[in-house]
């Protein structure tokens, strides 16, 4: 198969398209023919090697964690899924940028997403659910989520709104009217974070979810009165001092089920910001290292 691959870590530039061996399904696992795969920022955090310790991989390694694609193997001990289906869903930490990916959790892909769309929306979802779960019942509250242009934020403000909250949203004010049309009140980031929300939320916000790791999560316990009431997907490293629960993401076939139902209801679209064809998986990480992406980066194959 044709796939993605680093031989080494370092910068975009070490990733190369060519020949590699051809994965098999394990035991509660299948393959799938891959349309699409998206880049994370733990995609090239690994293939950096900034996380290797926590987060090692063997070498070469083949970047991505979710794609989508048709079922065309299926391992021992699955069951509800065909060969030919239409599933997205998350393998392991590498993987998914190839002609052909392993997963180990998945869901249909709705009918109303594009392929680039579902591509973008395993990991997504999974850590934003994730994270809403951890803050309890949403319906009625107030929640606002620091970073709510990017791809977990994004996916967070949309399911969030769907379970009944009012959601407030951070972002550049470039990306206001964006948030706006996923159902957020906007407001920007940064110094005066409190102020301004006084102005849209003079209630007060009862809930807060951080997706961005800016270095605001300490404000963001003085926002919310009590680290009980925060959580993060993203600051692990200021969590700890802070009290404030982590919730990382977690291959879990339920939360894409849920994520692609709303889906399918038209409550829950994943944003593209960009496609690359597969020979310029590069110029895809180096999109995404970047910075300021508004939703997903994903790769066509």
């Amino acid at each position: 198969m044709r796939a993605a691959r680093y031989h080494e870590y370092g910068d975009p530039t070490v990733l190369t398209v060519e020949e590699a061996p051809d994965p098999t399904p394990g035991p509660g696992e299948i393959r799938i023919r891959v349309a699409a795969a998206s880049v994370n920022p733990v995609d090239w955090k690994v293939r950096g090697g900034a996380v290797r310790d926590l987060l090692p991989v063997d070498l070469p390694a083949i970047p991505g964690r979710d794609a989508v694609g048709r079922v065309d193997r299926i391992g021992e001990g699955v069951e509800g899924v065909a060969v030919g289906d239409r599933v997205f869903g998350l393998g392991g930490v590498t993987g998914a940028t190839a002609e052909l990916a392993v997963l180990s959790a998945w869901a249909p892909a709705p009918a109303a997403w594009s392929d680039e769309e579902a591509a973008g929306a395993a990991l997504a979802s999974v850590t934003a659910l994730s994270g809403l779960k951890a803050l309890g019942p949403l319906s009625g509250r107030t929640l606002l989520v620091e970073g709510a242009a990017g791809g977990v934020g994004g996916a967070a403000v949309e399911l969030a709104v769907a379970a009944g909250a009012t959601v407030i949203g951070t972002a550049g004010a470039h990306n206001h009217a964006f948030l706006t049309a996923l159902g957020a009140v906007p407001t920007t980031y940064g110094a005066g974070l409190a102020e301004r929300l006084a102005a849209v939320a003079p209630q007060g916000v009862d809930l807060v979810l951080d997706t961005a790791a800016s270095g605001s999560l300490g404000e963001l316990v003085e926002i919310a009165g009590d680290p009980s009431r925060v959580v993060t997907v993203a600051d692990h490293r200021n969590a700890g001092r802070l009290g404030v629960r982590v919730a990382d993401a977690v291959n879990d076939p339920a939360y894409l089920a849920e994520a692609a139902a709303l889906g399918a209801q038209g409550r829950y679209t994943p944003r593209v910001e960009r496609t690359y064809p597969l020979e310029e998986i590069a110029k895809a990480h180096a999109h995404s290292e970047g910075g300021h992406v508004r939703g997903k980066i994903v790769v066509v194959l």
